[in-house]
């Protein structure tokens, strides 16, 4: 995979971009430091690339899409992530929440069902100087035998909250998942005890569905 350059250019745009997530609600610092650092132009097809920099979504192969800025942002600032914290991330996708919450210092593990968008973040965001243990298999699974994770995060929509994923969540740690069918809700979980949780519902959102399985390329 060719990486293409990051610009002067690039870096305004991206400024321009924290300053209108500023005008949206967006408050965290190190959220709007990561999604001012990161050339999101480089996750994108550069059929896109001149729109990058816009609060849109934008397909990204495979059926998926990149989530647009104000989301990832959203997701971002809700789940509190604190530098050195053991995240788990439900749907790489395109990288770019990724390469956001390594930018905000998450020691991150992040699972791709999609084996084509595996192998493509998987070769880009080393590249791109974002590090962090990738896997190939089911987001419903989670990751048991790395568990338990101070955060999780979930980056496409889930019919209901997958009991697995909560059992891989610490005592006191958070989770954000959208919940619904066709359109979801943006929920925070906070695990208060090992059966006690405690749900925050943040509005209405639209995700591509999370499927059950993995998807060979």
């Amino acid at each position: 995979m060719i990486v293409r350059e990051d610009s002067f250019r690039h870096k305004g745009l991206r400024q321009r971009l924290v300053q209108e997530l500023q005008k949206k609600g967006i408050t965290h610092p190190r959220v709007l430091e990561a999604i001012g650092r990161v050339p999101r132009h480089l996750f994108i097809d550069p059929s896109f690339s001149g729109f990058a920099y816009q609060d849109k979504a934008f397909p990204i192969g495979a059926g998926q899409t990149i989530s647009q800025p104000y989301t990832v942002a959203l997701q971002s600032q809700l789940l509190e992530v604190q530098p050195g914290e053991k995240i788990l991330e439900v749907g790489t996708g395109s990288g770019y929440q990724a390469a956001v919450l390594v930018a905000m210092g998450a020691k991150l593990f992040s699972i791709e069902r999609q084996k084509e968008l595996y192998d493509r973040t998987a070769s880009l965001l080393p590249k791109l100087g974002f590090l962090l243990r990738q896997y190939w298999g089911d987001g419903y699974q989670g990751l048991p035998d790395v568990a338990p994770f101070d955060k999780i995060i979930v980056t496409a929509g889930a019919p209901y909250v997958p009991k697995e994923l909560l059992t891989q969540l610490k005592v006191g740690g958070l989770m954000v998942i959208p919940v619904g069918e066709n359109r979801q809700v943006m929920t925070r979980i906070r695990r208060l005890s090992d059966i006690d949780f405690e749900k925050e519902a943040f509005g209405d959102c639209a995700f591509v569905p999370m499927l059950n399985g993995i998807e060979k390329k």
